[in-house]
């Protein structure tokens, strides 16, 4: 298979898990991409998020067909997203690659465990 028909079945890929289990993408195409193309972490983490941006617009046109939206919610979300963002992409770029690694992929595998655990509710 050429490199190219890959990488477009891995974004095809993200593209269906992020609109069926509202994930982003890059949970599942950042490892794609170190794994399968060899590419390094962070430059896999830059793709990741520039790919959100034609997802997202997608996305959110779909679910504004569908009202499923809460713009306030939204608001003050994308402002500490917005932040954080800021603050973390100047930080990244000093963290070692197999660092990042590993932080990233026990954040996966603990939000897989919670996910199929379930939380306990608080009577």
């Amino acid at each position: 298979m050429s490199t190219i028909l890959v990488i477009f079945v891995m974004g095809l890929s993200v593209g269906v898990l992020s609109g069926l289990l509202g994930i982003g993408g890059g949970v599942v195409l950042v490892p794609m991409m170190v794994f399968l193309l060899g590419i390094a972490q962070h430059t896999a983490q830059g793709i990741s998020m520039l790919v959100i941006i034609p997802t997202a617009i997608v996305s959110v046109w779909q679910f504004y067909s569908d009202k499923l939206i809460n713009y306030q919610a939204a608001v003050y979300i994308a402002a500490g997203a917005v932040a954080g963002a800021l603050i973390s992409a100047n930080f990244v770029q000093d963290v070692p690659a197999d660092l990042l690694k590993r932080i990233f992929g026990i954040f996966v595998v603990y939000s897989g465990v919670k996910m199929i655990l379930g939380t306990r509710k608080k009577e």
